[in-house]
């Protein structure tokens, strides 16, 4: 088998959730479809790998295995508060995206990397925790709980950016939502992972900014 880690990034700017969804799954089947070929007629064609960041309109979204009593809006609330919402093919239970908000979608053969889907989740941990570390923020992990805490394992334990992902025959999907400027109020529509004692927090409040640049 050859590896491929090369992955190709693209900026995908403001797009709807569903059109993006659909985006994400054509690539995760090309990619699936070329495994099987692969096995089927023993070659040995190299897979792609794909990163794509982008934003979306208010969204709510429900894992497959999420209960949908953690959206706290019927269907005529949604609309009014301009949001969409959708039953969704991840792991992880409700989450929220929105504006100002980085949503990265790696779509990976892990067979290029490594066959792990807990190290997987982790180093996307890792990447976000970086990241606030390169504006002075302490991050880490709260025990049991993907995604990344600040102040985890206190009263003001609070989350700063969600995780859910799928996997099949080792490719992945869907994955983080990191809250750079997002507007918190709409985290008050839903019980966030399904955790309900503990906060979610933005890279601008917890940076007493009005915006961070999204570059």
């Amino acid at each position: 088998m050859i590896l491929n880690k090369r992955i190709r990034f693209q900026e995908l700017g403001l797009r709807d959730y569903k059109e993006t969804w659909e985006y994400q799954e054509s690539l995760f089947k090309e990619i699936l479809d070329q495994k099987i070929r692969n096995r089927r007629e023993n070659t040995s064609e190299e897979t792609n790998n794909h990163l794509l960041f982008v934003e979306h309109p208010h969204v709510y979204t429900l894992g497959k295995s999420g209960d949908i009593s953690n959206l706290l809006l019927n269907e005529e609330q949604l609309k009014q508060k301009d949001a969409a919402f959708y039953k969704i093919n991840r792991g992880g239970d409700i989450t929220y995206h929105g504006p100002g908000q980085i949503v990265g979608y790696p779509i990976l053969d892990l067979e290029n990397f490594f066959t792990d889907i807990h190290k997987y989740l982790r180093l996307l941990e890792e990447a976000i925790i970086l990241t606030l570390k390169d504006y002075g923020i302490a991050a880490g992990r709260s025990e049991g709980e993907t995604g990344v805490w600040l102040d985890s394992g206190t009263a003001f334990a609070r989350k700063i950016c969600a995780m859910g992902v799928r996997a099949s025959r080792w490719v992945t999907m869907h994955g983080f939502a990191f809250n750079v400027n997002a507007d918190l109020g709409y985290f008050d529509n839903i019980v966030p992972c399904g955790i309900r004692d503990k906060a979610v927090t933005s890279l601008n409040v917890e940076l007493g900014v009005r915006e961070v640049p999204v570059a």
